[in-house]
Order: structure tokens, then C-alpha cells, then sequence
């Protein structure tokens, strides 16, 4: 769905494996890596969406993460003239994205590119936490710094508890 801006909502996901570390993908065919994200179709809740995504692009259901944290609110973020596109019959600029900080809770081996037609990954990885602000495109940047940001409080806490289990 795109607003009247050009902005396209979305839905963007940071998966942990609650030991500090980030799912990051890489898009088919290139050397770009990204969370996982997708555009809400109509009618779609960002929870809907979310995990349609979320099986959509690395194969995992609702069962096999938990939702720690839902970003305030939207992050916007421009896209270069080269990449943008018609879609419904308007231009779309940018995304305006609902970040999820999930957590793990089945095994990694389930992640998986083949749920579609259209895989958008074929390879991921586990990474530090904020290793992204590097790895994404520049447009992103500074959009994975806001959301990241946000989840970062919680998500040391959460790192503490989880360190203090295994010890």
C-alpha cells in the first residue's frame, strides 16, 4: 500500500538468537545484506504481515519466534531515483516501516529461502548487533540506526538475563 507521499508501509524484522546476534540475509544474487522486510498488503495488520513475511522470505511461522519489542513507530526512508518504481499505479519514493525485534525460539537450521516462487535471500548469517549499520545499504542506514537504537536498551537487558542463565 502506498500513501499519498509515496511511501510504501512495510514491515521490517530483527531476529536474535537472544545471544547478541542478528539474523542478516543476503539478497539473491548480489552481495547486499539486509533484515528481512515486506511491504503490508491491504487489509493487513503489521502483525499479519509481519509473520506472512517472515515465511515468505526465510521460512519461519509465528510458532518458531516470539515478538520482544515493536518499534513506537513508523521509520521513513527515501529510496534513489534508480530503484524506484510504479506500483499500484503510483510512484513509490521510500517505505515506511513497523520494526519487530523477535527471538529465536526454534532451531536455526529451520530458516530456510525456498517457501516461494521468488526467493528474495539465498544466504544468511549471524552478526553482531549492530553490524547491520554497515552492512545495509547507505539509504538504510540510518533508518537500521533508529530502530536498532530503540531496541537497544531492551535488548541488553535481555542479553544480561540470558548471559546470567548460562552461567
Amino acid at each position: 500500500m502506498i500513501d499519498k507521499n509515496g511511501l510504501r508501509k512495510n514491515v521490517a524484522l530483527v531476529l536474535s538468537d537472544g545471544l547478541g546476534r542478528v539474523l542478516l540475509a543476503k539478497r539473491l544474487g548480489q552481495e547486499a545484506w539486509q533484515f528481512p522486510q515486506g511491504g503490508v498488503d491491504a487489509g493487513e495488520t503489521y502483525e499479519q504481515a509481519l509473520f506472512r513475511e517472515l515465511r515468505e522470505e526465510i521460512g519461519l511461522g509465528s510458532e518458531d519466534v516470539a515478538i520482544i519489542q515493536v518499534s513506537k513507530h513508523c521509520f521513513k526512508y527515501k529510496i534513489p531515483s534508480a530503484f524506484q518504481r510504479i506500483s499500484e499505479g503510483r510512484l513509490c519514493v521510500g517505505q515506511k516501516q513497523k520494526w519487530f525485534f523477535l527471538q529465536l525460539a526454534t532451531s536455526p537450521s529451520r530458516v530456510r529461502f525456498d517457501c516461494t516462487d521468488t526467493p528474495e535471500f539465498d544466504d544468511w548469517r549471524w552478526v553482531s548487533y549492530w553490524h547491520p549499520l554497515n552492512a545495509v545499504v547507505p539509504f538504510k542506514r540510518k533508518v537500521y540506526r533508529s530502530a536498532l537504537l530503540e531496541f537497544s536498551e531492551k535488548n541488553y537487558a535481555l542479553q544480561l538475563t540470558n548471559y546470567d542463565q548460562d552461567n
